[in-house]
């Protein structure tokens, strides 16, 4: 895809959205019954709001490509505008078409409003595009979130092959072998994704995770200790290790474990929940194992956004 220097353009086209919504609303007072003097300033007010809306649209006819709006719409999905990014996914196609960046964008918009099923089915429509690995991480996450870790291994790991350096698709990856059970395979996934991307909190409690769970707990208290985890983050981490031991798919402690560590109860004010964006799960990504407790400040799942590192 095309790169364009964007720095600049959203503002116009954002501009002009925010014109011609202000001056839909004053024709919708307008059309109310009432005297006009009444309304006399709200009609002088729309008028000059109409003069402006079309001076923008003049002004920005040469920046209103297809590139300039998907940027428009990645932002707003970065400020989580998932329900109106939906909207301006149609407005873009309706003029240039279906592309695999927009049937992308479209998926994650999906995925994130809780519309599994046809986010399934777009997210699988990438599978044959330059996007693949997109498409693999999504129906991946959605595993996730259906509990199909085993599932949702096989389809990020497709994904990761296709795009081996993305920091949060091997925390993703990391995660999700952690919760299947395949403890040994998760610390390549896991190590990698903290070099790449060592300002990673998502990567960072992976890691911690997988330091509890296979019983090294001087390590992974080290490593919290050396990037400044809050203490919910680590309450988080210490719940899911019991959570994941409580399954039976855990290693057995070595002898001298502490009780914790062996899986014998321990109170906690919190555990694992879905990402703040989906329910997807990001990891969100996404994922989702109790939507009723607080979030942490770095939530344990599977990364609840497609986004990564190139």
């Amino acid at each position: 895809m095309k790169t364009l220097d964007f720095c600049a353009s959203p503002r116009p086209l954002l501009r002009l959205l925010t014109v011609a919504c202000a001056a839909a609303a004053a024709v919708a007072m307008t059309g109310c019954a009432g005297p006009k003097d009444q309304y006399a300033a709200s009609a002088d007010a729309q008028q000059r709001m109409a003069a402006e809306a079309a001076a923008d649209t003049r002004a920005g006819a040469n920046v209103d490509t297809q590139a300039t709006y998907l940027k428009l719409v990645e932002q707003m999905q970065k400020e989580d505008l998932w329900f109106a990014s939906l909207a301006h996914i149609d407005a873009l196609e309706q003029r240039w078409g279906v592309s695999p960046e927009s049937t992308r964008t479209r998926a994650e918009a999906l995925r994130q409003t809780g519309q599994a099923a046809p986010a399934e089915a777009t997210y699988k429509r990438l599978l044959g595009t330059p996007l693949a690995s997109a498409g693999y991480r999504g129906l991946g996450l959605l595993a996730g979130a259906r509990g199909n870790y085993a599932e949702a291994v096989q389809l990020l790991a497709q994904a990761q092959r296709r795009t081996p350096t993305d920091a949060l698709l091997l925390s993703d990856l990391g995660y999700a072998y952690l919760r299947a059970g395949q403890i040994e395979e998760a610390r390549l996934p896991l190590m990698q994704a903290l070099q790449l991307r060592p300002d990673s909190a998502q990567a960072l409690a992976n890691l911690a995770l997988y330091l509890e769970v296979t019983n090294q707990r001087d390590q992974a208290a080290a490593l919290m200790d050396a990037n400044r985890m809050p203490q919910p983050t680590r309450l988080a981490v210490r719940e899911a290790a019991l959570q994941m031991r409580a399954s039976g798919r855990l290693p057995a402690p070595a002898a001298g474990t502490p009780p914790e560590a062996r899986g014998e109860p321990v109170v906690v004010p919190l555990a694992l929940k879905p990402s703040r964006w989906a329910g997807a799960g990001g990891v969100r990504t996404a994922s989702q194992t109790n939507p009723s407790a607080s979030a942490p400040e770095a939530p344990l799942y599977l990364n609840s956004t497609a986004r990564g590192t190139p």
